[in-house]
């Protein structure tokens, strides 16, 4: 089931890889028409990278996200995610793997209106059996992190797109993750907020070490990643780190 992790150099920098995928396909039914969304896909990501996939709608940039968070499963080749084959897993297993090893962040923010922004963050935490203590802890002390320790109580609704957002990263960020998977983030962001989310995102990055994978068609984020990842009609085009 699982593999010593593989080292990758990058720019002469020795990173743990962390995301392997060998020649993965993922083919969906649509209308009774077969589609290609990845046509032989082949990429390793190290920790601590934060790296953009851009390309245009249908590209496939968002199916490499979703199967590489073990949200979906892969068609033909392999998968590999923290040194394990996500195509050998249970579905049991795959659960563990998303809930102990990687946080989502999605354009939509999928936060649960009728909690605060304390329950939507710690929610995760809940899930893992953390106790009330500790959970309060690293609850306020993400909040300090995106700046939100003042808004606590809140509901989401009573929020701005770019505070939602925050409160996404920091749940997250709570769980300590290995691996963030953000799925184009700043697309319902003006650019100003966009900026600023993407900053955060950066400090975070460097403080805490996670590595972050974006999937976008938005120029700021490309020109923040420190690789640069081309994908259309399924295949990759370029791969370039900066």
């Amino acid at each position: 089931m699982r593999e010593i992790h593989r080292i990758l150099v990058i720019k002469g920098v020795y990173r743990m890889v962390v995301i392997k995928a060998e020649n993965v396909t993922k083919d969906y039914a649509l209308d009774g028409q077969v589609v290609n969304a990845l046509r032989g896909v082949s990429l390793e990501f190290g920790s601590g990278e934060f790296s953009a996939i851009a390309g245009p709608s249908g590209s496939g940039k968002s199916t490499f996200l979703h199967l590489a968070g073990c949200l979906d499963t892969i068609t033909g080749g392999t998968m590999t995610v923290d040194g394990a084959d996500a195509g050998k897993m249970s579905k049991q297993e795959l659960a563990l793997l998303r809930r102990n090893k990687i946080g989502f962040i999605f354009q939509a923010y999928n936060l649960i209106p009728v909690l605060s922004v304390e329950e939507n963050i710690s929610f995760p935490l809940t899930l893992l059996g953390i106790n009330k203590k500790e959970i309060k802890e690293r609850t306020a002390k993400v909040l300090k992190e995106v700046g939100l320790a003042d808004m606590a109580k809140r509901r989401p609704k009573e929020m701005s797109g770019g505070q939602q957002q925050r409160v996404a990263i920091a749940r997250a960020l709570i769980k300590k993750p290995a691996i963030i998977l953000a799925d184009e983030p700043t697309a319902n962001l003006d650019s100003t907020i966009g900026r600023e989310i993407l900053e955060l995102m950066v400090a975070l990055n460097k403080s805490e070490g996670t590595t972050f994978i974006f999937s976008t068609h938005d120029t700021m984020v490309m020109d923040y990643a420190r690789r640069l990842i081309r994908i259309r009609d399924g295949q990759i085009e370029s791969d370039v780190v900066k």
